[in-house]
């Protein structure tokens, strides 16, 4: 009876843990270019066997940039980096043949751009409706 109850929590575990395993990965980035002086979240996703998508950390994932460094899953571009754009990769820790690279722009634009006030904008949107 002992040996039957381990028998059925071992198959049961391996069920779970099968799926669980990650069948490839992505780069899911929330922009398209990154900015110098920074740290720059790097968004990298594991499909599972199940359909799902999970998202990783430097915990499932080896980070590597030649030109810049990591801190986790964030890559740091210092302010006087002078190239256009970094290759980034990421290599799944259990399976190391999983590797992705991604070429990723370096914003050229500072961010010296005031936006509106909440009353501008109000005060905008009705000076347009009024001209109707």
């Amino acid at each position: 009876m002992q040996k039957l109850r381990l028998i059925i929590l071992f198959l049961i575990a391996s069920g779970y843990l099968h799926a669980q395993k990650i069948d490839s990965i992505a780069f899911h980035l929330y922009t398209d270019s990154l900015k110098k002086g920074q740290h720059n979240y790097i968004n990298v996703d594991g499909k599972l066997s199940n359909g799902r998508w999970m998202p990783l950390t430097s915990k499932e994932l080896i980070f590597f940039c030649p030109t810049a460094s990591f801190e986790g899953n964030e890559l740091i571009i210092h302010a006087n980096f002078i190239e256009e754009k970094v290759v980034v990769r990421a290599t799944l820790k259990s399976n190391p043949l999983m590797v992705i690279e991604k070429t990723i722009w370096i914003k050229k634009k500072p961010d010296d751009e005031i936006l509106p006030t909440k009353n501008e904008v109000l005060k905008g949107k009705n000076k347009n409706k009024n001209k109707k």
